[in-house]
């Protein structure tokens, strides 16, 4: 390799960075520094666990196998990635990092990157799956599912792309006044270029929201009282908590876009605001099967079988444990008109 490839491997390069954009190193791992990362390592482990649910959840059970469901196990995934991703950002932290080449570095950064943008590009996904079902009126069937797995395909693809611009060469190896403060190795350019898709994304979910909620008080008056009601209680949930997770963490690359090194000390303190935006991936499973209750019986059932199986083994001579019943749906409408129970917005099994 030649050129700016042949830094990649440098082990000096990574110091150099931080020694231009950080007021100090001070890497120790201090006792403070040890707890917040056992934390954030108990939070992302967390996160791994009840997205796995989901996926088993949406694996195991048929009638989860429609377009909403579908897109909800990426989702899933999107966010389990984001917590092997975050726990491997957090044990490449501290004094290793200055140990890292620019590859590794990189790669670090870059799969924390690739994954949060999958979970943010699958919301995305969400939001025009629900459009067409809702405002067109119009479901997914076995001759569109390839459409379907190109959109998610594309959301993965994107990300790919996003997340690994700066190992292609859209970084600041060669030129240190590029660099940012928060990522002493991408450009500050390609900070704002991601905080821009991002904030547009943010206003496309909410702008496909708006127009659901208007489509269906206008177009559904008949059931207009609970659906409504249903629908702005989960889009205000879905929204709020995207808003509140993620808007600290685009203001602080924002600033960091435009704020010259050094001249903003609350950059340093950024890694406090891309753990808070990790939340997403722990509370985005907990919306979307709390809103579903067939998926919420679904994703319980393997706890439940646990507890009634130990249950069981601690009595002598007790009575078998009850089998759990086949999941139904839970809505009166769709069993009356035989439809598929993905895109129902009743009360106690809305899915935004």
């Amino acid at each position: 390799m030649g050129g700016l490839y042949s830094e990649y491997l440098n082990p000096e390069k990574v110091l150099e960075h931080y020694n231009y954009t950080k007021e100090t190193l001070d890497m120790q791992e201090t006792p403070s520094r040890k707890v917040a990362s056992a934390f954030i390592i108990i939070l992302c482990c967390a996160i791994v666990v009840e997205n796995l649910l989901v996926l088993i959840a949406v694996a195991r059970n048929s009638k989860f196998h429609s377009a909403m469901y579908l897109f909800l196990g990426n989702l899933a995934a999107s966010d389990l990635l984001a917590g092997v991703a975050f726990v491997a950002n957090t044990l490449l932290s501290g004094p290793v990092t200055l140990s890292l080449t620019p590859l590794q570095w990189f790669a670090r950064e870059g799969s924390a990157f690739i994954t949060l943008s999958a979970s943010v590009f699958s919301l995305l996904a969400i939001a025009i799956e629900r459009h067409v079902a809702i405002a067109k009126v119009k479901l997914y069937g076995s001759d569109k599912s390839c459409r379907m797995l190109m959109l998610i395909g594309a959301s993965w693809l994107l990300s790919l792309v996003l997340g690994g611009l700066p190992i292609l060469g859209w970084n600041c190896l060669d030129n240190l006044e590029a660099c940012s403060t928060v990522l002493p190795l991408y450009a500050k350019h390609y900070v704002l270029c991601v905080v821009t898709i991002f904030s547009v994304i943010l206003l496309a979910i909410v702008a496909l929201y708006v127009r659901i909620y208007f489509v269906v008080r206008s177009s559904h008056a008949d059931i207009a009282g609970s659906q409504t009601l249903a629908l702005l209680k989960t889009v205000t949930i879905v929204l709020g908590v995207f808003i509140i997770c993620w808007l600290p963490a685009f203001s602080i690359l924002l600033l960091d876009s435009t704020c010259p090194v050094r001249a903003c000390p609350v950059l340093y303190k950024a890694h406090y605001f891309f753990a808070f935006a990790t939340l997403n991936s722990l509370l985005n499973p907990v919306i979307y099967t709390w809103c579903s209750r067939d998926l919420r019986r679904e994703v319980l059932r393997p706890v439940q079988c646990w507890r009634r199986g130990k249950g069981v083994a601690g009595r002598r001579g007790g009575t078998p444990g009850h089998r759990l019943l086949p999941l139904r749906s839970s809505s009166s409408l769709e069993r009356g008109l035989h439809m598929p129970t993905s895109p129902t917005f009743l009360e106690g099994n809305t899915v935004v």
